[in-house]
Formats: C-alpha cells, structure tokens, sequence
C-alpha cells in the first residue's frame, strides 16, 4: 500500500481521519458512493471540505493512487467530486486509480479553489506513521 507522505492525517482539532495506518489484512475497504443530504452536521461538511482542499494541494488534476488514503472519506466525495481514473475500476484495491472532476469540485466547494491557503495544515498536526 502506497503511503502519501507528506498529506494531512486528518482534519485539525477533529478526529475526522484522512489516511489509515497500515493495510487491512483483510483487504482494502470498498470505496462506495455516500449521499450528502443537506441536515449533515456541520463538522462532516468541514471535513468534506478538508478533505477535497489535501486532495487538490497534495495532487491536482493528476490521477493518484488510493494507496493509504481514507475509504470513507473517500466515499463522501466518490462519483461527484473524485472519479475513477482507470477502466476497469477496482474499488476494493489499494492501487486503485482516481482523480479529481475540477469542475464538479471547485462547484461543491468554491472556497477550497478560491483560496488554496484555507486550511491550515499545522505539520505538527500531520501523522508520520509507518
């Protein structure tokens, strides 16, 4: 499994987390589709939106490897916001290809691309696993 050095751990002061520490022995978790209605709480917007501001300053438009990436996470932003960047795509795979829909993103959250510095990612915050 491909570890993102370098990438947030998980949003600031929460305990919404954006990677996992080592590989299921089981296998990766399935990244699924997640509706967002509108009554979520405030703080599970927070970290969607947390999330996709890592994902667009980590890797852009390029295509990037699931690797230790949430699969949770993932899945509050999968089929909208992050896409399969291969065919056939294999949700239960570490080395799964995905990328980002820049327009569907900076649409469902303008702020993260109106300003790239919005989150302060403080390094200390930043989990160094191995």
């Amino acid at each position: 499994m491909l570890k993102h050095r370098g990438f947030p751990g998980r949003l600031p002061s929460t305990d919404h987390q954006f990677v996992i520490r080592r590989a299921n022995k089981k296998g990766a978790t399935k990244i699924i589709r997640r509706e967002r209605f509108k009554d979520r709480a405030a703080m599970d917007r927070k970290a969607d939106e947390g999330f996709m501001a890592a994902l667009w300053n980590y890797f852009g438009e390029e295509p990037f490897e699931r690797g230790n990436l949430d699969a949770g996470r993932i899945s509050w932003l999968f089929g909208r916001e992050v896409v399969a960047a291969e065919d056939p795509f294999d949700p239960e795979s570490y080395e799964a290809l995905l990328k980002i829909d820049r327009r569907r993103a900076e649409s469902s959250f303008p702020e993260v691309f109106a300003d790239p510095g919005a989150f302060d990612w403080d390094e200390n915050d930043e989990d160094d696993w191995d």
